[in-house]
């Protein structure tokens, strides 16, 4: 399992640079803790999380690391955890009570640590993730729960998956500089390496009317097309240098729209010329992870840095912004346009909440986004299936998540 490999490098690495979580409290399951769990993550993400009880403790690190074969360690692990790390409030999430009902279902993927994440569904119904630090993609079948997952080429840890027309699946291989493609009939991977080499972490793609895949590059500033029947690949690099295109969009006449997580604007794609029109938003300390495109053409996007929700006129420049529910610090981040409303979550808090913007009446709801009997994780990608309901996840508990809004309200 990834996290076997994971468990036994962290901790030849702690041991070899001394680099010790010093933040944690001294007690007799520290040097446990130091070595299990920050093995795959910082220990920023115990220090700074939100708490739990013991048993709470148990069932989150159990979604993480298979402790089967020693529930002891489990148990002394938690023990620890729970008397250092209690629930607190530092962090609280602002909820806002509204008349709209969703149902959440829930499948926990089978490789442990690998934070799942980015489902989406494919043609014939099934949904994909990708499992980053699994160095995998994954297929559920919803109606049976069945899961399959396909280990990828070395050192891929694809950020996204996308399906084709034809039911192929790609990916984004963020590590090693390649757009990949999965046969699920076969199981048969290609693999397109970039161009150049400074293009080094393919990050989230989409395909335009006309069958091209487009593709972020965050840390390598730049922007991708790739044509399936050629695979020739093409590069452009943003106008505004870190702008770290992030999340990128099609609209409705074939432009491409680019979200930047390093940089106060959006980026208009020509799709012929691949010439790049940029929009600055009006805070220039903003960053924006994830946008999406409503039927009207009005683009609507997080404001992380800010804690905001953002609106976007390309017919007339206009920008208009909202302060999120739980404030400032709230870090919205994935973001989708569904039943006629803007959803999105607040990273920044816990529990994650899944938002709901009303655009007529400028409204918002807000829920806790589960992660079995716990609240934790997070989600960084969001889209839509064939009816309408959200798919999300919680990369920190190994989760995908449908979501399905109530049709009207409750009387």
């Amino acid at each position: 399992m990834f996290y076997q490999f994971a468990l036994s490098f962290g901790i030849a690495v702690l041991a070899v640079s001394g680099v010790l979580a010093q933040g944690l409290p001294d007690g007799p399951a520290r040097s446990l803790v130091e070595g299990t769990c920050t093995a795959c993550h910082s220990e920023r993400n115990i220090t700074y999380s939100s708490g739990y009880s013991e048993a709470d403790w148990k069932e989150l690190s159990s979604t993480m690391v298979d402790f089967s074969a020693d529930p002891a360690m489990r148990d002394e692990l938690a023990r620890y955890l729970a008397a250092h790390f209690p629930p607190n409030t530092r962090r609280a999430a602002k909820l806002v009570p509204g008349p709209r009902q969703i149902t959440f279902r829930e499948w926990v993927v089978p490789t442990l640590g690998q934070r799942s994440r980015d489902p989406v569904e494919a043609p014939d119904g099934s949904i994909w993730w990708a499992g980053q630090w699994g160095n995998l993609i994954g297929r559920i079948d919803p109606e049976t729960g069945e899961m399959v997952e396909y280990p990828l080429p070395d050192s891929a840890m694809p950020h996204s998956v996308t399906p084709d027309a034809a039911g192929n699946i790609w990916y984004t291989g963020n590590k090693n500089g390649t757009m990949g493609k999965l046969d699920p009939a076969t199981g048969e991977i290609t693999e397109y390496k970039m161009p150049d080499p400074a293009a080094r972490d393919p990050h989230t793609a989409v395909f335009d009317a006309a069958g091209i895949l487009w593709f972020t590059l965050q840390q390598s500033n730049m922007i991708g097309r790739l044509d399936p029947a050629t695979g020739d690949v093409r590069l452009v690099t943003m106008p505004t240098p870190r702008s770290k295109p992030y999340g990128i969009k099609v609209d409705a006449d074939g432009h491409l729209w680019v979200a930047c997580n390093g940089s106060n604007c959006l980026v208009k794609v020509d799709p012929e010329t691949m010439d790049l029109t940029e929009v600055k938003l009006p805070i220039p300390a903003t960053t924006v992870r994830r946008l999406d495109i409503a039927e009207d053409g009005i683009i609507w996007y997080v404001n992380s840095s800010q804690g905001r929700l953002g609106r976007y006129d390309p017919a007339t420049g206009d920008i208009r912004e909202w302060p999120s529910p739980s404030g400032p610090k709230s870090h919205p981040y994935a973001l989708v346009v569904a039943d006629g409303a803007v959803w999105y979550n607040e990273s920044g808090v816990r529990p994650d909440p899944l938002v709901r913007f009303d655009p007529e009446t400028e409204t918002f709801q807000s829920w806790p986004v589960p992660s079995g009997g716990v609240y934790a994780g997070i989600i960084r990608h969001m889209r839509t299936d064939r009816n309408g309901n959200l798919l999300i996840h919680q990369s920190g508990t190994n989760r995908i998540i449908r979501v399905t809004p109530q049709d009207g309200e409750p009387e």
